[in-house]
């Protein structure tokens, strides 16, 4: 039987956390860049709003149709390579679409960047969990708020150089050189050696077995993954809220001005990056499992009662709430996916990173099926019927990290 993890992290351990948080604000921060500059794109190549639209959907297609070979690639190639190299290959995309002549151009270069986001967001997850088993302790929740600062960083560089009518192709030149370096330098850092070999004896042992019955997904494995997909789209479908609706709640039901309206997905995002970046100290002390149906049940009350209460005030408040009650929702289920015996590497994973996908693709159009057959104020329920449904199915979670 291996030995439990120090209690002090070892050096290799450190760097190879702040390795992989690199890879995590890296990865938020390449897209975000593009975001800012969407308005200049559709305006050049003189798109609709519904062309327009259809070309962004190219790239949660590109995501969902990718997102089931991150596992293959993280068993060939393992997950420290598959993430900072994809992250190299993302940004290399992103350089062509200064040049696309068409919006069915610009749709296949956003395909490419979503199935490359979504092979990268797996690999850097399963990355980070290997960290945190070499850690034991929580250590997920803080490489997504870092992942959430990435973000928020890349769309200030985008806003920065819109501002400055900076050139696409510079701008993206800039970005890909930037965070290229950034992720082949914290790939010196990340973890060498195969994806278990932080796990203990017995667990590699077991895992083996299963594998080698070729008997992974029994219907126990098959029932948990679907558990934990519908608890990630519920994380999901929360975010989405925030960002897609949002605004126009506000401006629309509230009828507040432009700049009040924005506050809404700012509201959920501060939030849910703070509850991430303070979760595993959360976590630890009281077990993922009672955190995140403690967090349902937050953004369920939080979000029914600003509905219930309409007014700006109490609409941000809500968004809020529902953004912290579900900040360690997503990360919580990942970590129950990897930990799932008896599957290949990564297998786990990849299955709840593709529904929490799909969860993004299904929520705006669902929301706003809801919204036009009755109001906005009756789609946004759907925040509150997720927190119930993440209060019901958390006791699937792993409920600590073996330390």
């Amino acid at each position: 039987m291996s030995a439990a993890p120090p209690t002090t992290p070892t050096r290799q351990a450190r760097l190879a956390r702040a390795a992989v948080a690199a890879l995590f604000l890296t990865n938020g921060a390449v897209f975000f860049n593009i975001v800012p500059r969407y308005p200049q794109i559709k305006a050049e190549l003189g798109l609709s709003n519904a062309v327009f639209g259809t070309a962004l959907a190219a790239h949660p297609i590109g995501a969902l149709l990718a997102g089931l070979l991150a596992g293959a690639a993280i068993r060939r190639f393992r997950s420290a390579r598959v993430a900072s190299l994809g992250i190299v290959v993302t940004t290399v995309a992103t350089l062509f679409i200064p040049f696309v002549p068409n919006w069915v151009a610009f749709g296949g270069v956003l395909f490419v960047v979503g199935a490359l986001d979504a092979v990268v967001d797996v690999a850097q997850n399963a990355h980070g969990l290997r960290v945190q088993r070499l850690y034991g302790r929580s250590i997920v929740n803080s490489l997504h708020g870092v992942w959430s600062i990435g973000a928020v960083l890349g769309g200030l560089m985008g806003s920065a150089a819109a501002g400055l009518g900076m050139p696409l192709a510079v701008h993206l030149g800039i970005s890909a050189t930037l965070f290229s370096v950034t992720a082949l330098v914290a790939y010196r850092f990340l973890l060498p050696g195969p994806e278990d070999a932080e796990r203990p004896a017995e667990e590699q042992d077991a895992h083996l077995t299963r594998r080698a019955g070729r008997r992974s997904f029994t219907g126990a494995a098959v029932r948990m993954l679907a558990a934990l997909g519908v608890l990630a789209a519920c994380g999901t479908l929360v975010e989405d809220a925030g960002a897609s609706w949002g605004a126009l709640y506000l401006s629309g039901d509230l009828r507040t001005d432009a700049a009040t309206a924005g506050l809404a997905v700012v509201a959920l995002q501060v939030a849910m990056t703070v509850g991430r970046l303070t979760g595993d100290r959360v976590v630890d002390r009281f077990g993922q499992r009672t955190v995140v149906r403690s967090g349902g049940a937050l953004a369920a009350v939080g979000m029914g009662a600003a509905l219930a209460m309409p007014s700006v005030p109490a609409a941000l408040a809500g968004f809020a709430l529902a953004g912290l009650g579900v900040a360690t929702l997503v990360p919580a289920a990942m970590h129950t996916a990897d930990e799932l015996p008896g599957l290949p590497a990564g297998a786990g994973l990849t299955i709840v990173s593709w529904l929490l996908r799909g969860g993004f693709l299904l929520s705006p159009p669902l929301v706003g099926f809801v919204a036009d057959l009755t109001s906005l104020r009756v789609g946004l329920l759907s925040v509150v019927l997720a927190g119930a449904v993440t209060f019901v199915l958390a006791r699937v979670l792993v409920n600590r990290t073996p330390a």
